[in-house]
């Protein structure tokens, strides 16, 4: 099969066309004098010069009427040659090079100052999903993705990105994983993946870090890698399916709860931290409802095991999550009182 030739960049053809230009009006010039003068060629070459760059220098010899005549072409489109390469060349820096080293100055600064940050590699339909939700609730994320053009995608969208290889202790230093609040690895192989989750868990052991995989002994090697959570997208697309013809209502309800897009009713965890007036009370102790506005659906304990539907009696200690249901306004409120140390009597 025949390859095709490769087309070039309308800015090399441009800028080929304007040097061509230039010389080809040196070498008529240089030649003209030497032919209708009888000049030696460097004389011919250097009168060629100030004549085309309008220095104003005097002529070299006198001229000869005919010469005059010559002269007065290689000045009109001699300057105007000059001037669309000039200008070429300037649009060039402006418009190219130039806008091309703010943006990477900018990408840099932004990078400096990430904080409490996400991590996502790859800008996959994954990745593109999980950028577009958390951009969606204004939480920090930077993706990492080494495939030049979804690296681009990922900018042309208004994401953060860099185009590096996941799994690259210097890259991941460099984006601030020890600043970072989470880690996702969504790159397109399983291998990919693990190394990734490896690299970061070495590199930041308390990171929480999220894996995708795609089959079974997958999922295993991700957890023995370092990862807290491991999904399979094929395995949630299939229950989500599977949920929602058996149990349309319940999915609508949780859809409804957990979207970004619904501004009555969100479901949030938030943590109880150390110190806080509501560790060690328990919910109808706190009057978490009446208080805030917000329905205890759940209490994640510090050692992972789920309480559904936890009793007025049961007691909220330090590293607990509750689980609550509530608008977004009492949600803060509450966040806020989980984190707020204990008044001292």
């Amino acid at each position: 099969m025949r390859r095709q030739r490769r087309q070039p960049s309308p800015w090399w053809a441009g800028w080929r066309l304007a040097v061509a230009l230039l010389a080809l009006i040196i070498a008529v010039g240089t030649t003209g004098y030497i032919l209708i003068e009888g000049w030696s060629a460097w004389d011919a070459f250097y009168m060629t010069m100030i004549t085309v760059t309008t220095v104003g220098y005097r002529e070299v010899h006198p001229l000869s009427r005919a010469g005059e005549r010559f002269t007065v072409v290689i000045v009109t489109v001699g300057v105007a040659t000059v001037l669309y390469t000039f200008s070429f060349l300037m649009a060039q820096v402006v418009e190219g090079d130039l806008q091309e080293r703010w943006a990477a100055r900018r990408r840099e600064r932004m990078l400096d100052e990430l904080t409490n940050h996400f991590i996502i590699c790859g800008f996959g339909r994954i990745g593109q999903t999980i950028a577009r939700e958390f951009s969606r609730q204004a939480v920090p994320f930077v993706i990492i993705e080494r495939v030049a053009e979804r690296m681009q995608a990922a900018i042309n969208a208004g994401y953060l990105a860099v185009e590096a290889d996941a799994s690259s202790e210097q890259v991941l230093r460099r984006i601030g994983i020890e600043r970072a609040r989470g880690f996702i690895a969504a790159v397109g192989t399983d291998a990919e993946n693990v190394y990734a989750v490896l690299t970061a868990r070495l590199l930041k052991p308390d990171l929480f870090i999220i894996g995708r995989a795609e089959t079974a002994d997958a999922q295993s090697k991700l957890l023995r890698a370092g990862a807290d959570r491991v999904l399979s997208p094929y395995q949630i697309g299939g229950l989500q399916l599977a949920q929602t013809a058996l149990r349309p209502a319940v999915v609508d309800f949780v859809q409804l709860a957990t979207t970004s897009d619904n501004l009555d009713l969100n479901m949030e965890q938030v943590k109880i931290g150390a110190g806080s007036s509501l560790a060690g009370r328990t919910i109808i102790e706190a009057n978490l409802r009446q208080r805030f506005g917000v329905v205890v659906v759940g209490i994640q304990r510090a050692d992972r095991t789920m309480q559904f539907n936890p009793a007025p009696e049961t007691a909220m200690a330090v590293g607990d999550f509750l689980v609550v249901l509530g608008e977004a306004k009492n949600l803060r409120e509450l966040e806020a009182a989980a984190a707020q140390p204990a008044m001292s009597r």
